[in-house]
């Protein structure tokens, strides 16, 4: 039977809840909830957890590690097939019963009440809709990769060509990332990441989540490119900062990038108009191309190039998979 809206299972309100999907990432998703206990405010979230057919025992583990006598407002959700990132957040945000639906990546770690500021963020700032933070490496360094601005046809022939790694903080060269914007103060984007993700639930409801098209990746874009224009504008709050690992579910890069670029060529088909949404399929071609024969150029001189030019060559030949 389904919770009255506004409490979790045990029947006290919450505010928060906070949805970790998780793939075979067993001991960096017990730190991830380790790090939400220690760092929200107790009684003000229900955490509901994904597992989605992981093989290292991560199911096993979290309940071993919060058994349900004493964490009532743990759910863990322990799926026989693995869903996607979008499926596994829409069916678990079907559950929600929080004013806020929180995502939260299992390779990040809260830092400094990182939930509770960005939850006082988004009560203080209704003007905006969609709601992240700010992301740092494990040493604390700044890791850029909280939100972006989308992609264009322009964005990612300087991603292809070099001159975003040139100019990383260009807003000409390198327009899709946030690197050289002022973060002292909230920063306005076009797309918040979905490691750290914060909407009305409400909102998510009414935008109807995540598209289950997309896999794994560009559903946080897309999703983002709907809320604004339904209105919402989406935002960072800097002073929310949580550590992300980044790709821990995704240990081989050619499967990584395939998967990548799927994702841009289904956001783009559906947001730009279909001459545009072709320049940037050209876009995706021509960065397969050119790391080619840059890898293959300097294979003499430089260790693992050789490697990193097949792995291009496999993405370049699985072009049919992404590109179609």
């Amino acid at each position: 039977m389904r919770e009255p809206v506004g409490s979790d299972k045990t029947g006290v309100p919450v505010k928060t809840s906070i949805i970790i999907v998780s793939y075979n990432t067993r001991a960096l998703t017990l730190d991830c909830i380790e790090s939400v206990y220690r760092e929200t405010t107790p009684g003000s979230f229900e955490l509901l957890i994904v597992d989605n057919n992981s093989s290292d025992g991560s199911a096993e583990a979290i309940r071993a590690a919060y058994p349900e006598d004493r964490h009532p407002e743990l759910t863990l959700f322990a799926l026989k097939e693995n869903l996607g990132f979008a499926r596994a957040n829409n069916m678990a945000a079907e559950h929600a019963t929080g004013e806020y639906v929180l995502l939260l990546n299992p390779d990040t770690v809260v830092l400094d009440h990182a939930l509770d500021t960005l939850v006082a963020f988004a009560d203080a700032h209704p003007e905006y809709g969609v709601y992240g933070g700010s992301t740092v490496f494990a040493d604390g360094s700044p890791n850029p990769t909280a939100g972006w601005m989308k992609p264009t046809p322009w964005s990612l022939f300087c991603v292809a060509v070099g001159l975003a790694k040139l100019f990383p903080r260009s807003k000409v060269f390198n327009p899709e990332s946030l690197a050289g914007r002022d973060w002292s103060s909230p920063i306005p984007t076009d797309i918040v990441t979905g490691c750290l993700f914060l909407m009305r639930r409400t909102e998510w409801s009414k935008l109807g989540g995540f598209d289950p098209r997309f896999f794994m990746y560009g559903e946080d874009a897309d999703l983002c490119l709907r809320a604004a224009r339904a209105g919402l504008s989406p935002v960072l709050a800097p002073e929310a900062r949580i550590v992300h690992y980044g790709g821990a579910s995704e240990p081989k890069r050619a499967d990584k990038m395939v998967r990548l670029f799927t994702a841009k060529v289904q956001l783009c088909r559906a947001h730009y108009a279909p001459l545009r949404a072709a320049l940037c399929v050209r876009m995706l071609g021509l960065w397969c191309l050119t790391r080619i024969v840059m890898f293959a150029a300097v294979a003499p001189f430089r260790r693992n190039a050789a490697e990193r030019k097949t792995q291009w060559v496999e993405i370049w030949r699985k072009r049919g998979a992404w590109a179609s």
